[in-house]
């Protein structure tokens, strides 16, 4: 999301690409190679971007996991954004990313959001045709829960493969509605219970979002249990001869699901600091991780 430049039609430069250049070479030097767009990421520069980036080196694309996602309608003019997965549409922007990523095919694509007026049926045609023309290896879905994963599973003849959600050590709906249920902060969960052990059993692979909190404990913290929460990170980024950053993703991977972080940054030094994360088993113990929990959460479990 951060590749291409301003978030507007202003058209990227030099500049742009030099960025997006260096962040790519960070992540090849800290063991990564899936890459994660959506087609709306700044109007659709980030993927062009890319794009200039695969171009300009041949052999990049076969290293490379490459995977983007469809399904949001920016707002225009007076017109709010709204949500369209209906058949042609996913089709439409298939076709526009595989042309701004100047490649022939998109190794995993998402469904972006849910949209309350697609027809599962349609959505499973549109998926069906681009997989069998070759313009997608496999999909999955982004931000939906159980009941949604299962009306497209059900009229899909190719797995999905993966739920992109929010989670962090700061955003842990998808971990508190384990252990709120029968409790009144339940009622307050943006994640439905259930979602990761429904993705697990049924194969679909778990996606972080906002894996490294947005700096919250590496970075500016704003209460007083992320200032907690900071320093305990510190602490054991410090005894373990490690970076905050790859503390914080261990404690989404030390989760059995088998939890794969996205690292939003694009700023190559904050890249690299999430090597060991991507190189290595994490490393924490299990107090350790009900430690960091419990200091996010600035309260005692239930």
């Amino acid at each position: 999301m951060g590749l291409g430049g301003s978030w507007d039609a202003e058209p990227y430069g030099a500049e742009d690409i030099g960025h997006a250049e260096a962040a790519v070479a960070a992540a090849l030097e800290s063991g990564i190679t899936a890459f994660d767009h959506a087609d709306i990421y700044r109007h659709g520069k980030a993927e062009a971007v890319f794009g200039e980036i695969l171009a300009r080196a041949p052999g990049l694309r076969s290293r490379i996991v490459l995977q983007t996602k469809c399904g949001i309608r920016l707002a225009d003019g007076e017109r709010p954004g709204i949500y369209d997965l209906r058949g042609p549409a996913i089709a439409r922007r298939v076709e526009e990313s595989l042309t701004r990523l100047r490649t022939d095919r998109i190794d995993v694509l998402l469904l972006h959001r849910p949209d309350p007026l697609a027809d599962p049926d349609d959505i499973a045609a549109a998926l069906t045709d681009l997989h069998r023309q070759g313009l997608v290896r496999s999909f999955g879905v982004s931000n939906m829960g159980p009941a949604q994963i299962d009306a497209l599973r059900s009229r899909l003849d190719v797995p999905l493969v993966a739920n992109q959600l929010e989670m962090s050590l700061a955003r842990r709906d998808w971990l508190e509605s384990a252990v709120l249920v029968n409790t009144p902060a339940a009622a307050a969960l943006g994640i439905p219970p259930g979602t990761v052990e429904h993705c697990v059993a049924h194969g679909v692979g778990l996606q972080a979002w906002g894996a490294l909190a947005q700096g919250r404990y590496s970075g500016r913290q704003e209460t007083a249990a992320e200032q907690a929460t900071a320093r305990l990170v510190a602490s054991l980024a410090e005894a373990k001869g490690t970076t905050p950053e790859t503390v914080l993703l261990w404690w989404l991977q030390r989760h059995p699901a088998g939890i794969v972080p996205v690292i939003g940054s694009a700023r190559p030094d904050r890249i690299r600091a999430c090597a060991d994360a991507a190189q290595g088993e994490p490393r924490l113990s299990h107090e350790e991780w009900y430690d960091l929990w419990i200091t996010a959460r600035g309260e005692p479990l239930p």
